[in-house]
Formats: C-alpha cells, sequence, structure tokens
C-alpha cells in the first residue's frame, strides 16, 4: 500500500495537475515542499468536515429574515401558519444555495489562488445580515431584496479594490488590537445568537432585565412575547439535548482531536430529532410539521431555487442601503481579509515582512466574485473559513484542497433534503463553539496601554449587546481615534513633555512595508519599462556607434557585435 500511494503521489505530481497546483516533484519553481496529491485530497475532506455544518447553520440564520416572504402582521407573524410555511420553503433554498456558493468559491479558490482555504457564507457576516440589516421577519432597515442587492454590488467594489491592491493594503495599515477584538466581538455574538431562540433556547427574552433564562416549552410564553418565558425556565426537552449532545459530546471529541466533531455532534442531535413520536422531535404532528416530514423522507432531491434566486431589487437610490453597503465593505475586509492572512501564515504562504501571501489578489478577486454570486443566490457575503486550518493540519499546502473541499460541497447539493432537516437546537451548540475558538483573539489585544485596550473592549463588548457589527467596529474606530489622536496632539504641543508614563507599552502603528500597488501592475510596469528601456538602449546604441561607411560584410558583423556587446549585460540586469 505505501508503494501504491508513493506511485500514485509521484504520478500525479509529474503530469500537468501537479505543475499547475506546484506540488513536491513537479518540477516546479516555487514547487511546495511536502505538498502530496493523496495528502491534498484527505485534507480537503478534512476542512469540508469541519465547514459543513454551515449549510445548515447559514440557512438556519437567513431564514430568520424570512426571505422573500411578505409579513403583514404587526408581531412578525411568530404565529402565522402561512408565513412560517413559507419561510421553511425559504429555508430549503437557503440549503441549495450556501452549498452551491461555497462549492463554486472553494473550488475558484484552489484553481485560480492555489490556496487551501474553503469558502463560504461566513459566521457574522449572516449574522450581521439577518439581525443588524434586514432584521428578524423582515423588521430592519431595508428588505432581504436590497440587502442582497447591497451585497451584489459589495462584491464587485471589493474587485476593484482587490485589482488595485487597496483592499490588501487597507486590511494591513488597521490597528491589531481593534482587528483581534472585531474577530473576537464576532464569536462573542455568535454564541449569544447559539444560546438564544435561533439555536439552543436558554437565553429568552425578560421584561425587566433585557435578556433572561429562557428554554421554557412553548406553552409557558408570556402572552404575546415568544421566547419570554413566564415559568418553568429550563425545562425545554430539545434544549437539553442540544446542550448535551451538540455541545458537551462535541467538545469531547473535540478534546480528543476527532475529525468533523462539530460536523458529528450535529448530525447525532438531528438523528436524535428525526423521529415523530418523542418529546424532541423536530417534526410535530402540525400541519408544518408533516411538511417538512415529507421532504426530509426524500433523503437525495434536487430542487430548483424557488423562493431566493435571482430575488435583488437594485434600489440603489435608498440610502440606507449604502449605509448596509458600506458596513458590509468594512466589516468584511476586517472578516474574509485576516482570515486569508492567519491561513497563510498557518500554511506558511505568508511574507513575514510584507505581510502578503502568494497571489494574494487572485484570493481577494475570487472572493469579490463569490460575494455577487452569492448574492444572486439569495445568500450573504462569502468568506474564507477558519476551520480551514484543519485541514492545513492535515498536510494541505496547495490548492488541490480547496478544489476538493469544493467537490464535496457541490455533492452536499443533492442531500438537501437533509441538511434542511436539522434542526436549531441542533446547530446552537455548534454556534457557541464557534463562538469560543473565535474569542481566543483577545489573547493578541494590547491589555497594556489604555490607548489600545478601551477602544478593543468597546467593540468586544458592543458587538454582542448591540447585535451589530458595524456599531462595535465604528465604536472601537472613534473612540480610538479620540484617545490616541488627543494624547498625540498633547505631545504635540508640549513637544514630547506631555506623553502617557507607559507610552512605550503602546502598540506600535505604522504602515506595513511592501508596496501598495498588486503584484500584477508591478509585473505589467516592469516589462513595459523593460521594453521602453530597451528601446532608448538601442537608439543610444546607434547614435555612440558610428557603423563602417564601406559596405563590408565582416565590418557589419563586427559593428552588430559590438551593439550586442554592449546591450546584453544591462539586459539581463534588467530582467
Amino acid at each position: 500500500m505505501p508503494a501504491l500511494v508513493h506511485r500514485v503521489n509521484a504520478a500525479v505530481a509529474d503530469s500537468f495537475v501537479g505543475r499547475w497546483f506546484q506540488l513536491e516533484g513537479s518540477g516546479h519553481a516555487k514547487e511546495r515542499v511536502g505538498s502530496r496529491f493523496l495528502t491534498e485530497i484527505r485534507a480537503g475532506l478534512t476542512t469540508w468536515a469541519a465547514m459543513a455544518y454551515i449549510i445548515s447553520v447559514n440557512a438556519s440564520i437567513i431564514s430568520d429574515t424570512g426571505g422573500t416572504c411578505v409579513c403583514t402582521q404587526d408581531d412578525l407573524c411568530v404565529t402565522d401558519d402561512t408565513y412560517l410555511s413559507c419561510v421553511a420553503d425559504v429555508r430549503r433554498d437557503l440549503i441549495i444555495s450556501t452549498a452551491a456558493v461555497s462549492a463554486l468559491a472553494s473550488f475558484l479558490m484552489g484553481l485560480l489562488a492555489n490556496l487551501p482555504v474553503g469558502m463560504a457564507p461566513g459566521l457574522g457576516l449572516n449574522a450581521y445580515f439577518t439581525y443588524s440589516v434586514v432584521g428578524f421577519h423582515g423588521s430592519g432597515i431595508i428588505s432581504y431584496r436590497e440587502a442582497l442587492a447591497a451585497v451584489f454590488l459589495e462584491g464587485w467594489f471589493f474587485f476593484i479594490l482587490s485589482l488595485l491592491g487597496l483592499r490588501q493594503w487597507l486590511a494591513r495599515i488597521m490597528p491589531q488590537s481593534l482587528v483581534m477584538a472585531v474577530g473576537a466581538g464576532i464569536g462573542l455574538f455568535i454564541a449569544f445568537v447559539g444560546l438564544s431562540s435561533g439555536g439552543l433556547g436558554v437565553v429568552g427574552g425578560d421584561t425587566t432585565n433585557f435578556v433572561g433564562l429562557g428554554g421554557c416549552p412553548a406553552q409557558y410564553y408570556q402572552d404575546g412575547l415568544p421566547d419570554y418565558c413566564a415559568s418553568h425556565v429550563l425545562q425545554s426537552p430539545t434544549m437539553w439535548l442540544g446542550i448535551f449532545v451538540g455541545g458537551v459530546f462535541t467538545v469531547f471529541l473535540m478534546l480528543y482531536r476527532i475529525k468533523g466533531a462539530i460536523l458529528i455532534g450535529i448530525f447525532l442531535t438531528s438523528i436524535i430529532s428525526w423521529p415523530r413520536p418523542t418529546s424532541v422531535t423536530a417534526f410535530p404532528h402540525t400541519a408544518a410539521g408533516d411538511d417538512a416530514f415529507d421532504f426530509f423522507k426524500q433523503v437525495v432531491a434536487f430542487r430548483p431555487l424557488q423562493k431566493v434566486g435571482n430575488a435583488l431589487d437594485y434600489n440603489y437610490g435608498k440610502g440606507r442601503v449604502w449605509y448596509a453597503l458600506i458596513t458590509f465593505l468594512y466589516v468584511d475586509i476586517l472578516d474574509t481579509t485576516g482570515t486569508l492572512y492567519s491561513m497563510a501564515k498557518f500554511a506558511g504562504l505568508r511574507d513575514p515582512v510584507t505581510l502578503d501571501f502568494e497571489n494574494s489578489t487572485i484570493a481577494y478577486c475570487v472572493d469579490a466574485f463569490s460575494i455577487s454570486m452569492g448574492a444572486l443566490l439569495g445568500t450573504s457575503p462569502v468568506t474564507a473559513f477558519i476551520e480551514s486550518a484543519t485541514g492545513i493540519a492535515e498536510g494541505g499546502k496547495t490548492g488541490l484542497t480547496a478544489v476538493t473541499t469544493g467537490f464535496a460541497f457541490f455533492i452536499s447539493i443533492f442531500f438537501a433534503p437533509i441538511f434542511a432537516s436539522i434542526p436549531s437546537w441542533a446547530t446552537g451548540g455548534a454556534l457557541v463553539i464557534v463562538g469560543s475558538l473565535m474569542i481566543r483573539n483577545v489573547r493578541d489585544i494590547n491589555w497594556d496601554y489604555v490607548g489600545d485596550s478601551v477602544p478593543a473592549f468597546l467593540t468586544l463588548i458592543i458587538i454582542p449587546l448591540t447585535y451589530n457589527i458595524a456599531y462595535g467596529v465604528i465604536a472601537g474606530i472613534i473612540s480610538f481615534i479620540l484617545i490616541n489622536g488627543v494624547a498625540w496632539l498633547l505631545r504635540k504641543i508640549t513637544n514630547d513633555r506631555l506623553v502617557p508614563p507607559n507610552f512605550d507599552a503602546a502598540e506600535p502603528w505604522v504602515i506595513p512595508p511592501g508596496s501598495i500597488v498588486p503584484t500584477w501592475m508591478r509585473w505589467v510596469g516592469g516589462h513595459v519599462g523593460l521594453v521602453h528601456d530597451q528601446q532608448q538602449l538601442h537608439e543610444h546604441v546607434e547614435m555612440s556607434v558610428e557603423p563602417p561607411m564601406q559596405e563590408d560584410s565582416s565590418s557589419l558583423e563586427q559593428f552588430k557585435n559590438s551593439a550586442e556587446h554592449h546591450t546584453t549585460p544591462v539586459m539581463e540586469k534588467e530582467q
């Protein structure tokens, strides 16, 4: 078996595929040491197993917007069976949309950028899209259709910024403590969503303290206030199932480094919830439950998009659409760019001086294109996934890892009935766990200097408490500029006599080294300049070296040799 594996790896490395993906042994000038074909395939499947939970989680979160369903009631249609049936159809469509755009984005990232990074609609971005922009059942600042149009245009803005190199440069110029705080704040936000009614239901509304304990059966809700428990808190059987199987059991699997632990926890919880005659069933004997069970029984099916496909409303004359667009731009810069840089560093592909990585321009263009395509499919912005680290840890070093991940997502499209039947309490634990992984960014915040720590803390705490990522980012930036700007101004006015006592502990803010101009522009400029220099050089040689007057072939040959002698060393130096 080892000999067969070696022969397969060697044969692929010696082929066009091996040279395209720079596998070790391919002979490529930049072949990646340690990369093997079969290892890349295994790494890609591992990445998919770690990411596959996003199919059901993303559909569950975005379907809270109501999609293209129309609610005309003041209570947001939380008890309207017709509206809720429509929302169930939206969720089924979003299962397919999520798998499809994840397949496309991951495949292109691997094929064109040659990076071992999986792509899918991002957690945090989808929460911002749902709860801060569109709102629960369409109660936000703009409609679902208008939000998709904002995401679509955001993708093309990003494409232009990526081509010009501005997107990469803007990400590198941000104060690092704020960047870390945004990631950690999104982690808290995601965990809060997982604990609330969109997940486990542990946290519910409280008329006195705003939030309180939840987890009561639906018949104990306060009149007219769903998810506000009047009594019997923490007595919902589905909540405890999600806590122990989808949460605690999943953590034990992760503790022992079982691959795909989050996916195993989600599916085990779902399998327990699928039988109908139980207290934790996902298919109660109601009209909506019967409809969901009929779809679940199909197991394998291809369902065309009925509710969310090409549902954009290009209402760009509306100011709130531009507000959403600008906040999408900024949040996505922090989210996707930070993840790509960290994954490139983990894979050993990041330059420690310029902080840039191989094929960064192509990677960001693929991301931008995928964002726009995702909007056409009805979903929130696509981003690089931190779960790609699992595949990289398995040995993934090239784009073959991402291509394999994309192919696995493509196969998932045809299992939409299974993914659509995963209940919210099965994904709630996964959201809390992912949030706990994202909060680790707080370790990299500079807590030793209040000029860095206070803006970071404001960002960290305001994101979950306001249910809005943009508000946290704005609070962090304004407080950072105000605190550090005034301190800088006092230093300048007093000629450095009034300086904070521990100013030496401040995080240095510098423009990172490396050109703002992307590689492709430097390549084009270099070749254009080289051609121009060659033309000037030949003109100079023709003017400075006088050719012989007589038409003697040997003399002409000497003249040509003289010209070549003058041009060759300079040409080699330029090249």
